[in-house]
């Protein structure tokens, strides 16, 4: 079922409908600030198999999407000075941290050597969605191999009856990918360049460097 956000009566429908679905277990499309998202609760394995299984191809653990800065604390055992700096300076936005997750927490994301990518994207229904349903695995609604959606139509398109709600919000106005950045190791790296640029990093935490890993 697809919803039209940008109508006020299907939003509220569409937003209810999509917080129900991940609650049971099952799948949604919805927008983010970069491109559209397909997303399952973070903590419901089978969930996340079907998230995977729908995207096909390479088996990758999907980042993790949050409503608040407060879920970070809970899911990680000790967050690192530079994530900090890096959450207050652009969260929410288009910046993904790779943080060592706490061992307590009871999720199944793939192999994923004890780290989670997480984000809080800066987009209203997202955030809505989120603060209902806690943190999501989200990945990119699209085929592996095939062009990331920038609206939930054409992500309708590509994944189809995998998905039992897809919330609609007009083409995304800056379809660029978040960047990435690891915060495991002595020093933070850029794993992959994005809508946050290298300069506005280094702004925050001088001594980032960029990954030699292609």
């Amino acid at each position: 079922m697809l919803y039209d956000c940008r109508s006020p009566a299907d939003r509220d429908r569409g937003i209810a409908a999509a917080i129900e679905a991940v609650k049971n277990g099952e799948l949604v499309v919805l927008p983010t600030d970069t491109v559209y998202g397909i997303g399952a609760d973070a903590f419901t394995p089978y969930a996340v198999k079907a998230l995977l299984d729908a995207k096909g191809g390479r088996q990758v653990p999907p980042p993790v999407l949050i409503g608040s800065r407060h879920t970070l604390d809970g899911l990680v055992f000790s967050l690192p000075r530079a994530a900090r700096d890096l959450v207050e300076a652009f969260w929410p936005g288009a910046l993904t941290i790779v943080v060592e997750h706490s061992p307590s927490l009871r999720w199944d994301l793939g192999d994923s050597s004890g780290t989670v990518a997480v984000r809080m994207p800066l987009h209203p229904v997202a955030l809505e969605v989120l603060r209902e349903t806690g943190p999501m695995a989200v990945a990119s609604a699209n085929k592996t191999g095939q062009p990331a959606a920038v609206t939930a139509e054409a992500a309708r398109d590509q994944l189809a009856y995998s998905v039992r709600a897809y919330l609609e919000a007009g083409p995304c106005p800056d379809p660029v990918p978040s960047t990435i950045v690891d915060l495991t190791g002595e020093v933070p790296r850029v794993l992959r360049q994005g809508a946050v640029p290298l300069e506005k990093l280094r702004d925050v935490v001088p001594d980032i460097v960029e990954s030699q890993v292609a």
